[in-house]
Parts: structure tokens; C-alpha cells; sequence
């Protein structure tokens, strides 16, 4: 259980990618959160400032209307705004403290002081004009120093602001990048540690799927990788297994067209035995010592040709390691013949055409298991009457490169044998399936449908291919294309 855990994982790696993701969302939104409050108190600095500055206008205007027309009501209104920008001075000193330093807002309450103590004097003065046109210098001045010092603090304010939206953008953008800098990171360090292995997982599967790999390698630490290829390489194994099994059923199932055979081929030299063993009954004690020794010598030769052709079921029969081996070719295909050749009607021939000298590199065994399976669907393809040919022919590669076509090509030289009826042929829709697993167009109980598979899969096992060619009421041919010779590449199958 501690190992299990301690195992690398898929899911932990997908998981750890997704709590950084989290984590980097999260400590962007209390960045964003922090700046927006920041941003927050700019802006109700810029409120004070503004509602500041605009009191110290209104001052500035009443003080000019009052110059100008005399009026007391102008220079009460400047006094009540006066009044009002001390209010906002003291009501938000902590906010101004932030634009200007303590003295200087001092000697702005300073000046506000200063000005207000004028005003009486300006009301004192009434209608004296030269009194009047005495103070208005110093009033305009202390007036103009006031605006002056909250227009400071108004420029200082909107510099203030400007800066911490700089600031922001610029953290911002540094803070984007290094998001999209880690999110790259993160994806490339899922990509290499899941879609590695799973593209690795892929193009093994590939392969088994090609014939070039028997089992998945294990290359993967991750968990969930690990448990997938056991459990692809069990199926494998038991597929494997079971393809055992369906090749051991047909071949029980040939077996039974072949006793026919060879019930019918031992019959002759049971049939001689016997004649001449009656033979020395007869004339035993009465026939000369030649003629004892010719029949003794028939039955001997009849003996031997029965146990060859018993050796023959036998060696079928016996399930053995995959293992190549030089055979002749016409031998191969004649003794095939004869294990089929009690089922053939009589208005039926088979006629052989393959030249003395063509040998192949084979699991005889299994190559004559695949020429029976063809010899027998081209003999049933027939309706009681007709033709079975097989032939055989060498082709010659030139410089190494591959011989045949894009149906059926092998590297180097090769030998071609066909079987070919001259039967009804097959349909084109039933054409693109003679090679799949347990389809059969036979009546139910006739035949499992493998037949054929397995002689793609014999034929495979060998480096070769096997096409087929067939034209509606003229006959049907099978080609089986083999390596005239070991390739130095060639896997033994088992």
C-alpha cells in the first residue's frame, strides 16, 4: 500500500498542475484585490483634493465679486468658504497627509487664518473705499496663496494617481507574463509527464497492431500507464492463447476432411498387403524362394508406404514449436493433395504445375495446413464438377528492392504459388471479408469461419502475404506470396 502511493500517478501529477493553476488564480486576485483598494483610496483622495480646491475657488470668486460690485453678501459667502475649507482641511488630514507633509498643510491653515481674520477689516471698512482699496492687496495675495497651495496639493494628488496607475500596469503586466510563463511551464511539464506517455502508449499499440512487437514495454513509472499495459500485455497473452485454441479447433476440423484421405489412401497398400499375403498362403510350401521374396519385398514396400503416410497424419497432428526449414515445394503440395483427395467428387481434378526445383523456407506443418484450407474451399467452391489448379513460380528482385504489387509484396526474391478453380467466384461484397475471424457464408454447423483467417495468419507468420482475386463465373485464385529465403530481419513467431 506505501509503495502504491509512493508510485508515481497521472492523476497526482493532473492534480498538482491543477492546485498551482489555483494557487496562481488565487494570488492574482489578492493582487488585483490589493491594487484595486489602493486604486479605492486614490480615487476618494482625488474627491477630497477636488472638493478641497473647488471651496478654495469659490473663496477666490466671492473675494473678486466683492472688489467688484461691494457687495456683503459676496464677502460673507467668501467667509463661509472659508470656513468650509477648514472644515475639509481638519475633517481629512489623514487623507492629505498622504500629498503633502504636515508643515505644509499648517501654513495652509496658517494662510486660512490669515484670510479670515481680514474679512471683519473689510466689513469694518464699508463703504470707506480708501480703507477698503488699502486691505484689497493683502486679501487678494493671502487669496492667491491659498489657491496656490491647494492647487500644489491638487497637481501633487493627480501625480500620485497617475503614478499607482503606472505602477499597476506595469505589475500587472510582469504579473501576466510570469502567469503565462508558468502556465506554459506547468502545461509543458503535463505534456511530458501525461501525453508522453500516453503518445508512447499509442505508437506501442501501433506496433502490436502491426505485428512488430509481441508485448508492451513498460517504459512509464505512472501508475495508471503501468496498470493499462498489464492489462493490454494480459490481453495480449490471452488472445494469443485463444488464437492457439481456434488454430487447434480448425485443425481438428482438417484433420477429419484428412482422415478421409488417408483412410483412402492407406486402402491400396492395405489392399496389396493383403493380395499377397494370400498369395504365399496359397502356394505356401509349393512356390519357389524368388517368387516368396518378391512378395515378401511388395509387402514390405506396402508397409513402408502405409507408416510413411500415417507418419504424415501424425506429423500434422503434433503441436509443436514454430520452427523453419527448407522443404520442397511439389512434395509438399502432392502429399496435401492426397489428404483431401477422398472428399474430392469424381468429376473434380486437381492438377499440380510446380517445377522440381522450387524449395521454400517454412514451417512445413503450418504451410501445409494453409494449402489444405485453400485445396478444400477451392474443391466445396465447385458445384460437383470443375477444375482445381496449383502452381508455383520464382520471382527474381532486381538489386534487393520488393517484387510484386501494392496487394502483395515482399522484400527480395520470392516464390508465388497459386490455387486457383474455375468455380462461380465470389461476390465483391463478400470478398472484402474472406479474411476476417469467423465469417462464413456456409449453413450453419458447416464451418466456424476461420479458415481462411488462419491462413492469413500462417502466411503472415511467415514474412509473406496473400491476396485474392476472383471474377464472377470465372473462378476464384489465391496467391500466396513467401521470401524465397530466411530474411536476416525475420522474427520466429511462436
Amino acid at each position: 500500500m506505501k509503495n502504491a502511493l509512493l508510485q508515481p500517478s497521472l492523476r497526482r501529477k493532473v492534480v498538482v498542475g491543477y492546485y498551482a493553476v489555483a494557487a496562481l488564480i488565487v494570488v492574482a486576485s489578492a493582487f488585483s484585490f490589493g491594487e484595486l483598494k489602493s486604486l479605492e483610496d486614490k480615487v476618494v483622495l482625488a474627491e477630497r483634493m477636488s472638493e478641497l480646491f473647488d471651496a478654495t475657488l469659490e473663496v477666490r470668486r466671492f473675494e473678486r465679486n466683492y472688489f467688484l460690485h461691494g457687495q456683503e453678501a459676496d464677502r460673507a459667502e467668501a467667509g463661509r468658504y472659508v470656513g468650509r475649507v477648514r472644515e475639509l482641511l481638519d475633517a481629512h488630514r489623514p487623507v492629505l497627509l498622504a500629498v503633502e507633509t504636515p508643515p505644509r498643510l499648517a501654513e495652509f491653515r496658517d494662510l486660512l487664518d490669515r484670510y479670515e481674520a481680514q474679512l471683519p477689516a473689510l466689513a469694518a471698512a464699508g463703504a470707506d473705499r480708501r480703507q477698503a482699496a488699502a486691505l484689497e492687496p493683502r486679501v487678494r495675495a493671502l487669496g492667491k496663496e491659498i489657491v496656490a497651495i491647494a492647487e500644489e496639493m491638487a497637481g501633487a494628488e493627480r501625480h500620485l494617481v497617475q503614478s499607482s496607475l503606472a505602477h499597476f500596469r506595469t505589475v500587472l503586466i510582469l504579473f501576466i507574463g510570469a502567469a503565462v510563463a508558468l502556465i506554459v511551464a506547468i502545461g509543458q511539464v503535463l505534456s511530458r509527464s501525461v501525453a508522453a506517455p500516453l503518445k508512447e502508449l499509442e505508437a506501442s499499440v501501433e506496433a502490436v497492431s502491426a505485428g512488430k512487437r509481441g508485448r508492451l514495454p513498460v517504459r512509464s513509472r505512472d501508475r495508471e500507464v503501468v496498470a493499462v499495459i498489464d492489462a493490454f500485455n494480459h490481453m495480449l497473452k490471452e488472445l494469443e492463447l485463444r488464437q492457439k485454441h481456434l488454430v487447434r479447433s480448425e485443425k481438428l476440423a482438417s484433420l477429419g476432411t484428412m482422415l478421409s484421405g488417408v483412410a483412402h489412401e492407406l486402402n491400396n497398400p492395405l489392399s496389396n498387403i493383403s493380395t499377397s499375403c494370400q498369395i504365399l498362403l496359397e502356394e505356401l510350401g509349393t512356390a519357389d524362394a524368388d517368387l516368396h521374396r518378391q512378395l515378401l519385398e511388395q509387402i514390405d514396400e506396402q508397409t513402408g508406404r502405409a507408416r510413411n503416410i500415417v507418419r504424415s497424419l501424425l506429423d500434422f497432428a503434433r503441436e509443436r514449436e514454430f520452427k523453419k526449414e527448407w522443404a520442397p515445394l511439389r512434395p509438399l503440395i502432392e502429399q496435401t493433395v492426397g489428404f483431401v483427395r477422398g472428399e474430392v467428387p469424381a468429376k473434380v481434378s486437381i492438377a499440380i504445375d510446380i517445377p522440381d526445383d522450387i524449395a521454400v523456407f517454412a514451417d512445413t506443418q503450418r504451410l501445409q495446413q494453409a494449402f489444405l484450407n485453400l485445396i478444400k474451399n477451392a474443391v466445396e467452391a465447385l458445384p460437383g464438377r470443375g477444375s482445381v489448379a496449383v502452381s508455383a513460380r520464382k520471382l527474381v528482385a532486381t538489386a534487393g528492392a520488393a517484387v510484386g504489387d501494392a496487394s502483395c509484396d515482399v522484400a527480395g526474391d520470392a516464390v508465388d504459388i497459386l490455387v486457383a478453380d474455375d468455380g462461380p467466384g465470389i461476390a465483391p461484397d463478400v470478398l472484402a471479408r474472406i479474411f476476417d475471424p469467423f465469417f462464413t457464408t456456409k449453413a450453419v454447423g458447416k464451418g466456424l469461419g476461420l479458415g481462411l483467417f488462419i491462413v492469413y495468419e500462417i502466411v503472415e507468420q511467415h514474412d509473406g502475404c496473400i491476396s485474392v482475386d476472383s471474377k464472377r463465373n470465372r473462378g476464384t485464385t489465391f496467391r500466396i506470396r513467401l521470401p524465397a529465403g530466411p530474411l536476416a530481419t525475420t522474427d520466429t513467431h511462436t
